[in-house]
């Protein structure tokens, strides 16, 4: 078999499993009942704000493919996307690749294969006639995997400085946080900063990164953050999990939030409690933990079933 049907095989092999692991952590949600009051009770307000939530699932998704589709688009001394002398990579292509990386992302500790699944569509997709590409292929992963570890830095930077803003103006999750959390996420803000200081030494050879790309990369970040903080407070609300919280402490405990998730080891398959529980203790309601894992499953759950119908037919050469 030639090699594009092998990844193709591979790419479906992804999506299988990660499908079959959704459908099991359905059938094994222990809180149905909860789920259950708390929609019967939900006034149409509620319902609304639930379903601006849902609407805003793609406009997350969208922003992450504009993340990825400009770190894609710098410069590249090593190759070309498209065979063409230029890194061009379709709106439209980038969200694909992202919305699969998220089957693969499930499947996979830590989220370390969305990225490798993202240069598995992109190698898939390479035009075999194109000579510029031969004996470049190899070029594809390391510069995916590299333009991902710069993603990945400014998203979680993003993250991190919202969440210490955050704390700053929430004195009791100061007390309660202990200093060992606070010296790991001091460490983590010096890695990312010496990483994302010398990425342009380091990955020169893939692309060229300079403080602009990462600035425009950090500041796309940050809309993202925003936009799940919106859906954050807007699926709370739906289900009666704010608390006595003001709008002052919802907008800090957000941030606080996605920091405790970020910065908290988990690996997907237990992800949904520690969201869940992250979410019970910033907003003291057991149906903010409720909040938690509905967002999960927007923000996770729709977009893998969401490529099913976004996927691309392959066209595989007969020829070996």
């Amino acid at each position: 078999m030639t090699k594009k049907i092998w990844l193709h095989i591979l790419e479906w092999a992804i999506a299988v499993v990660a499908l079959v692991y959704l459908v099991w952590r359905l059938v094994t949600y222990p809180d149905y009942e909860l789920v259950a009051a708390s929609l019967r009770s939900m006034g149409w307000q509620q319902w609304t704000a639930l379903s601006v939530c849902v609407l805003l699932m793609p406009v997350n998704m969208l922003i992450e493919a504009w993340r990825w589709r400009t770190l894609m688009e710098a410069p590249s001394p090593a190759l070309p996307l498209k065979g063409t002398g230029e890194n061009t990579l379709s709106l439209k292509e980038a969200q694909r690749q992202v919305y699969y990386s998220k089957l693969a992302g499930l499947i996979t500790p830590w989220r370390l294969g969305e990225y490798p699944a993202r240069a598995l569509l992109i190698e898939q997709d390479k035009p075999t006639s194109d000579s510029s590409l031969k004996g470049r292929e190899s070029d594809i992963w390391p510069r995916v995997l590299s333009m991902g570890a710069v993603g990945s830095a400014t998203m979680t930077l993003a993250i991190v400085i919202a969440g210490v803003a955050g704390l700053v103006f929430s004195p009791t999750m100061l007390v309660w946080l202990n200093d060992s959390y606070l010296y790991a996420v001091a460490a983590v803000i010096l890695v990312l900063i010496i990483c994302l200081y010398f990425a342009p030494q380091w990955l020169r050879k893939y692309a060229e990164i300079n403080s602009g790309l990462v600035c425009v990369s950090l500041a796309q970040s940050f809309v993202r953050l925003l936009c799940w903080c919106v859906q954050l407070a807007l699926v709370l609300w739906a289900v009666n999990g704010l608390g006595d919280e003001g709008i002052s402490g919802l907008v800090t405990n957000t941030f606080i939030y996605y920091l405790l998730v970020t910065i908290t080891p988990n690996v997907p398959i237990v992800e949904v409690g520690v969201r869940g529980a992250w979410a019970m203790l910033l907003f003291g309601t057991p149906n903010a933990a409720l909040a938690g894992v509905l967002l999960w499953a927007i923000n996770t759950l729709l977009p893998c079933i969401s490529w099913f119908f976004m996927r691309k037919t392959p066209q595989i050469s007969a020829r070996p």
